[in-house]
């Protein structure tokens, strides 16, 4: 059995070269897995699952074909789609995953998570994270006309990448205490993330016991997954997009 892991896709209109290589990828290697998890930012932008754009339509047919051919698929909210909801994933033939939540990597207790909850040097992204995930705002969103959600998104966006600009990178990535007390708060040796586009894997101390961080990469450049399979060591892969 194979369980595979991405994130940070960033899934749209303008970069063609990003779905074309999601699609070789299911096609190359989700077919055959037992388990495809998507870390978060799936999608660029997400406004509500009234939107049916051709793109959002042909990645949920790909992917549903993927998951009635017996791969099990879950996905994440990230920071850029955290308004995906119940109606899509249905439509992907996907199960909507908190953030965080545990499961059992092959006998390894393994803590999932999209990463931006992490980075809480950002006290104005933690600010706003809170904001945007709460219900009420979330369903005070979805109320407005979809024009106004469209607007809305290329504002936060333009007010994103401004507002990032005057940001260290240290600032922006994740805090390693903060990592280390989220695998001690939930018991895990293992943790997997997205969200900060630096994969690496960084050995650590949990419990006073071997522990390690695991960052997916970004589909910007490279495709990137970690792999996971029954009595083999994890493997991070990437080729070129």
């Amino acid at each position: 059995m194979t369980t595979l892991f991405i994130s940070d896709l960033h899934l749209e209109e303008s970069r063609p070269d990003i779905t074309r290589a999601f699609l070789a990828f299911l096609h190359d290697r989700a077919v055959s897995a037992h388990t495809l998890y998507i870390l978060g930012d799936f999608f660029e932008a997400w406004i509500g699952d009234d939107e049916h754009t051709p793109l959002q339509e042909e990645i949920a047919a790909a992917l549903k074909q993927v998951s009635d051919g017996g791969t099990a698929v879950y996905v994440m909210h990230g920071n850029r789609d955290f308004l995906l909801g119940q109606d899509y994933c249905q439509r992907l033939g996907a199960t909507l995953l908190d953030d965080p939540t545990v499961i059992d990597l092959y006998g390894t207790p393994t803590l999932l998570m999209h990463g931006d909850s992490l980075c809480t040097a950002d006290v104005e992204y933690q600010k706003f994270r809170a904001n945007m995930r709460n219900p009420k705002t979330q369903k005070m969103l979805l109320a407005r006309p979809l024009k106004d959600r469209q607007l809305m998104a290329r504002q936060l966006r333009e007010l994103s990448m401004a507002k990032n600009k005057g940001k260290t990178q240290a600032i922006m990535d994740v805090t390693p205490e903060e990592a280390v007390r989220v695998m001690e708060q939930h018991h895990v040796p293992q943790l997997i993330h997205g969200h900060t586009h630096r994969p690496a894997r960084h050995p650590l101390q949990v419990n006073d016991h071997p522990a390690e961080r695991i960052v997916l990469g970004d589909w910007d450049s490279h495709v990137w997954w970690l792999e996971a399979a029954t009595d083999q060591p994890l493997q991070l892969n990437k080729q070129a997009l």
